[in-house]
C-alpha cells in the first residue's frame, strides 16, 4: 500500500440516520426509567408512611383543629337559636324590636335549664367585657318569675346599651373574624369598618413587639458570643476542639427548667452575678436582675447559644485555611481577606443559626414566666394563660395563628434572600 492510498481511518464515517424505530426505543427507555423512579419513590413513601401517619395524628391534625377555633366559634349561635332567628331582619342600628328581647329571655332560660348558661356567659364576656355578670344576674331575675320577661330584660341597662346587640348579632354567626382582629387590637365598628380598640384595651400588638424585640436581642447576643467561639473551635487542634464542643453541648444535657431555675439563683440581688459585677467594678451597687428584661435576655442567651454556634461552626470547619493564606499572598489585608473571602462562605451558617435562635425564642414560655417580670411576659405566656386560666381557646388559637403567620413570613424572607439550599443547619 502506497503512502498516498487512503486508509479506513481516513475515510469519512457515514452519518447516522435516526429512524422512527430508534426514536420509539428512546421513548420506551425513558418511560421505563420514569416507571422505575416512580416505583422507588412509592417504596420510600411506604417506608415513611407510619411516621407520616403518626405525625398527622399527633401533630398536624391537633394543630389544624386548634387554629380553626380562631375563626370558628359556634357557642353563641348554638346557645341562642331563637335570638338568631329574631335578629335576621334587624339592620344593626339602634335596638331590635321586643321580639328579640323576648327571644333572648327564652334562650337564657333554656340555657339555664340545660346547664350551659355559664359557658354562654363566658363566650359573651370574651366579646363584650362585663357581659358575664350581667347575663347571670338577668338569668336569676328571670327565674324569679315575679315580672314579665320583657320587663325584666328592659330593666337591665346592659341589654339596652348601644354596643350589646351588635355583639350578640355577630356572635350568632359560627364563622367569625372577632378573635383574629382582637389579636391585632382591632375590631369592627358600627359602620362596618375596622378600627383600633381604645388604647387602654390594646395589649397584643405591644406583646408581639416585645416578643420580637426579646428574640432579636437574644439572637444578636448569641451571634456576638457564638461567632468568635465557633471560629476558635474551628481553628484549634482537633483534641482541644472536641473539649470545647463538649463544653458548648453541656447545656443540652440539662433540662431547660433546671437551667432556668439555676439562673433564678444566679440573678438574685445577692447572687453570683451581682457579686462578680461588684468584684470587677462594673457596677457600684447591686442590680435588680431578677424579674427584669436584662435578666431574661441573659438567661435566654445562655440557653440559645449552642443553637446559634453549631450551624456557624459546621460551615467554618469546611473552609480551608489555605484560602486566607492565598488572600494574604495576593496582598489583601486581614480584614479585607476576612470580609471578602471568609465571611461570604460563613454567611449561610450565620443566617441559619440566627434564624433558628430567633424562631425558638418566639415560643419561649418557662424562662419568661420564671425570670421575666410582669412587663416582660411574651406572647406564649398569654397563649398559655388563655388556655389554662381563662379557658378561652378561641383567643389562644387566634394568637397562635398570628404568631405562626409572622414566623412563616420571616422564614419565607430568609429563604427568599438566601435560598433554602444554602441554609446550613448542621
Amino acid at each position: 500500500m502506497s503512502a498516498l492510498e487512503p486508509t479506513k481511518l481516513d475515510q469519512p464515517r457515514p452519518s447516522r440516520d435516526w429512524s422512527a424505530a430508534d426514536t420509539g426505543t428512546a421513548k420506551s427507555v425513558a418511560a421505563a426509567l420514569r416507571r422505575a423512579d416512580l416505583g422507588d419513590r412509592l417504596r420510600s413513601l411506604a417506608l415513611a408512611a407510619p411516621l407520616l401517619v403518626l405525625l398527622a395524628l399527633s401533630f398536624g391534625i391537633p394543630i389544624v383543629l386548634l387554629l380553626s377555633r380562631a375563626v370558628y366559634d359556634p357557642t353563641i349561635a348554638n346557645a341562642l337559636p331563637q335570638t338568631s332567628q329574631a335578629l335576621r331582619g334587624w339592620n344593626g342600628t339602634g335596638l331590635p324590636d321586643d321580639a328579640a328581647f323576648l327571644a333572648l329571655a327564652a334562650d337564657l332560660r333554656s340555657n339555664q335549664a340545660k346547664g350551659t348558661a355559664y359557658e354562654l356567659a363566658k363566650s359573651l364576656n370574651a366579646r363584650l367585657p362585663g357581659a358575664r355578670s350581667q347575663m347571670l344576674k338577668t338569668v336569676r331575675q328571670l327565674e324569679a318569675a315575679d315580672r314579665p320577661p320583657l320587663e325584666v330584660m328592659k330593666a337591665v341597662p346592659f341589654w339596652s346599651a348601644p354596643g350589646t346587640w351588635p355583639v350578640i348579632e355577630s356572635g350568632t354567626h359560627s364563622v367569625t373574624s372577632f378573635y383574629l382582629l382582637s389579636a391585632l387590637d382591632l375590631r369592627w365598628n358600627a359602620d362596618g369598618g375596622i378600627e383600633r380598640v381604645p388604647p387602654e384595651q390594646a395589649i397584643f400588638v405591644q406583646v408581639f413587639m416585645r416578643t420580637f424585640f426579646v428574640a432579636a436581642a437574644v439572637m444578636l447576643a448569641t451571634l456576638v458570643l457564638g461567632f468568635p467561639l465557633a471560629y476558635l473551635i474551628a481553628s484549634v487542634p482537633k483534641g482541644l476542639a472536641a473539649v470545647l464542643i463538649v463544653a458548648v453541648l453541656l447545656p443540652f444535657w440539662t433540662s431547660i427548667l433546671v437551667r432556668t431555675a439555676a439562673w433564678t439563683v444566679l440573678l438574685q440581688k445577692f447572687g453570683l452575678v451581682n457579686d462578680l459585677l461588684l468584684w470587677l467594678g462594673a457596677a457600684d451597687d447591686r442590680l435588680d436582675l431578677m424579674y427584669s428584661r436584662i435578666g431574661l435576655i441573659i438567661a435566654m442567651t445562655h440557653i440559645q447559644l449552642p443553637f446559634t454556634l453549631l450551624p456557624i461552626y459546621s460551615v467554618m470547619r469546611t473552609i480551608q485555611p489555605s484560602q486566607m493564606k492565598a488572600a494574604y499572598s495576593l496582598g489583601a489585608k486581614p480584614f479585607t481577606a476576612f470580609r471578602r473571602v471568609y465571611l461570604p462562605q460563613v454567611f449561610p451558617g450565620v443566617m441559619a443559626g440566627c434564624l433558628l435562635t430567633f424562631i425558638l425564642c418566639l415560643g419561649y414560655y418557662i424562662t419568661p414566666a420564671l425570670i421575666g417580670g410582669a412587663s416582660d411576659q411574651l406572647i406564649s405566656n398569654f397563649i398559655a394563660s388563655y388556655v389554662n386560666v381563662e379557658l378561652n381557646w378561641e383567643m389562644a388559637a387566634a394568637l397562635s395563628f398570628i404568631l405562626l403567620v409572622f414566623t412563616l413570613a420571616l422564614f419565607g424572607i430568609f429563604a427568599r434572600i438566601l435560598g433554602l439550599d444554602r441554609l446550613k443547619l448542621v
